[in-house]
């Protein structure tokens, strides 16, 4: 079973529909008993990073999140969800993360030059900068699809798949049993059923 994480800033529909399609046990929770009895977590997310993480707050999520990393369930965190695993995040001001996985999340506008729009919204394909299980049912060169404004930094060592967008973007973080996607899975055809997949059998 796994236990989509509901604190109010999600779109969970697609990330449900993608998981029934594939036959995965699913349910919507900000329930304590019900994230314990889970075998895996997914955090999504979907605004700003300091209102993500005060509803994180306001459900007393931070802790039993942090918790059931600690006891080494797996966790997959969607766009801002990936955001809310870091230490940090500079979006309006300065807010603190989960600190699961080392690193920040800075704009994406500071560090890109030309014509290039903020958001980045769209279609990219991964390139894959160390195995991981996460993307063992993908291959390099994948589609996947991203909406966001601000981005992973300083974050190499956990970095499994970037895409280019001027920049590199960190596309897909693990560390130990913490995984992360800034794109959406659910929204990225086969590419991302794959990733899901896979999660659903770590």
């Amino acid at each position: 079973m796994i236990a989509i994480i509901n604190y109010g800033v999600g779109n969970l529909f697609s990330l449900t529909s993608s998981l029934d399609y594939l036959n995965i046990d699913n349910i919507i929770t900000s329930d304590y008993s019900q994230i314990r009895r889970a075998d895996r977590l997914i955090l999504p997310g979907v605004g700003a990073f300091p209102d993500a993480y005060d509803m994180l707050q306001h459900f007393d999520l931070v802790r039993m999140i942090c918790q059931e990393a600690k006891d080494g369930k797996p966790i997959l965190g969607i766009c801002l969800g990936m955001q809310l695993l870091f230490e940090r995040s500079y979006e309006y001001g300065s807010c603190p993360g989960l600190g699961l996985i080392p690193g920040e999340i800075c704009p994406l506008s500071e560090d890109l030059s030309g014509n290039l729009k903020v958001p980045h919204i769209g279609w990219n394909s991964l390139k894959f900068t160390k195995e991981n299980p996460l993307l063992r049912n993908n291959k390099e060169g994948d589609y996947v699809y991203y909406v966001h404004s601000y981005y992973a930094k300083g974050c190499d060592k956990s970095t499994i798949a970037t895409s280019e967008y001027g920049v590199d973007i960190t596309g897909a973080v693990c560390r130990g049993n913490v995984y992360g996607t800034q794109f959406h899975p659910e929204k990225s055809g086969e590419a991302g059923l794959n990733i899901l997949r896979a999660f659903a059998s770590l």
